[in-house]
């Protein structure tokens, strides 16, 4: 046993199962402290997930006791600085697990070699992957930008990877503390309390995430193909900010998945196979980030409209299946993924508002906001992505709602104000004419024609 410190940088791992870098440490070390960098500055434009890092910390740190192991969490300004100044120290080995977006990937690159300067030993493992992003590449090694074959070939690479073989974390000898001007969890909370809902509605701990996969699996999983696009009903796992915060890893969810083979665990592992390729395209075109993907949107005539924009925030753009999901998302930091191309598809075609602006609202307010998939997802509903949706298909939001939502159930519990609308108008509610229900004033008109805002999309489409 190593009488250095073993420390352990938590980052998206907020689990003890298949936890690689801080199963290490406690192998190798009699006592193991894992700290927490907080980052101010990327968490303020990320609002809702101040709340689930601040319950997962606070989770986490008692599971960790079990263990003896302390938890201790730093607010910097800069990663950089930080390790500056730890690494005048030389009594504690460090470990972690890759975090795959290209500036974190190169961190690690720059740290791993000051640490070795320093003679400090350090290790770094997978992260929440399935495979390395670098791993899957075409025949002649460059990546893929066309989904099937990529996870096609993904799937195949990882079933014929050696297991992993599943080591238990180990009891410290003791818990100390190590680093000085620590915060508590409750610090990170937001200073506005919307975010109470969410407390009735999540519980970001591990033992949650493996009880809602078993639970997915056993009752929902047999009908995922054809469940997952009704928002009315529960067909979807919800797991996707246990993923995200690592509360649940994806080889885990993987192994599950094996032991009941259906044609809804196929569909679903291509789902998990969706994050691997947007994992890997933004890790070889980093640019896609910030920019679109295909270089011909770059002369795009996005429209600036700021009234439109508000309108799509609010939920008050008169089209019930958007807003219902705008509502959604506000109200539980979270939208069911067939909303999600609906709302997305209504901004960035109906009104024409740059792609950049929904990634950056949904960045503020989902709770499984990843970069990756964010980013992927946004610039798949534009068009101007990697294998994405062609320009010319324009979600009709009116029988987007009336298919997938055939009884209004969805938009009646996001909005009450159409609860009595009969069902044939529940989609388009400016063709009700009742004297108890005012179009206006119960429920915003819509802000654009659907038909003209589709021939303006197209007519916009073919300037590039």
């Amino acid at each position: 046993m190593n009488e250095k410190i073993g420390l352990f940088w938590l980052r998206d791992d907020f689990r003890i199962s298949r936890n690689y870098g801080l199963e290490e440490a406690t192998y190798n070390h009699k006592h193991v402290v894992v700290f927490y960098l907080y980052k101010k500055d990327i968490f303020n434009k990320q609002e809702a997930q101040k709340w689930w890092l601040s319950k997962s910390l606070l989770n986490f740190k008692k599971e960790l006791l079990k263990f003896n192991i302390g938890l201790e969490i730093i607010e910097t300004e800069s990663y950089q600085v930080f390790f500056e100044k730890l690494l005048n120290k030389n009594d504690f080995s460090i470990y972690w697990n890759r975090v795959y977006e290209p500036e974190y990937l190169k961190f690690d690159q720059k740290l791993t070699k000051n640490l070795k300067n320093k003679n400090i030993f350090s290790k770094i493992f997978k992260g929440n992957v399935l495979n390395e992003t670098n791993e899957i590449t075409k025949s002649d090694g460059t990546p893929f930008k066309v989904f099937t074959p990529f996870w096609r070939t993904a799937e195949k690479v990882y079933f014929e990877k050696i297991p992993h073989k599943k080591k238990a974390i180990k009891k410290c000898f003791g818990k100390i503390d190590y680093f000085k001007n620590c915060i508590e969890p409750e610090k990170i909370l937001p200073k506005k309390n919307w975010f109470k809902n969410f407390e009735k509605i999540w519980i970001p701990d591990e033992e949650k995430a493996l009880k809602e996969l078993k639970n997915f699996i056993k009752d929902r999983i047999v009908n995922y193909s054809d469940a997952r696009n009704f928002p009315n009903i529960i067909g979807t796992s919800k797991l996707s900010p246990y993923i995200k915060f690592g509360q649940l890893h994806v080889a885990t969810i993987w192994n599950e998945c094996q032991k009941n083979k259906n044609k809804g665990t196929s569909k679903f592992l291509a789902e998990i196979g969706w994050r691997e390729f947007n994992h890997s395209l933004i890790n070889n075109f980093p640019n896609m980030l910030k920019n679109n993907y295909s270089k011909k949107f770059d002369k795009f005539p996005w429209e600036k409209n700021l009234k439109f924009l508000a309108a799509w925030k609010k939920g008050k753009t008169g089209y019930p299946i958007v807003d219902a999901g705008m509502k959604e998302l506000y109200s539980t930091g979270w939208m069911h993924n067939r909303v999600r191309m609906i709302v997305g598809s209504f901004l960035v075609k109906h009104l024409l508002i740059n792609w950049k602006e929904g990634e950056k609202y949904f960045r503020n307010c989902l709770l499984d906001y990843s970069a990756a998939n964010n980013v992927a997802g946004w610039q798949w509903v534009a068009g101007s992505g990697a294998d994405a949706a062609p320009y010319f298909r324009i979600f009709n939001p009116i029988l987007q709602g009336e298919k997938f939502d055939k009884e209004g159930e969805y938009v009646k519990k996001w909005l009450p104000e159409l609860k009595n609308l009969p069902k044939k108008f529940i989609h388009k509610p400016w063709e009700f004419n009742d004297g108890n229900f005012k179009l206006g004033i119960d429920y915003p008109k819509p802000i654009v024609k659907h038909e003209e805002a589709r021939s303006k999309a197209l007519n916009a489409f073919k300037k590039i």
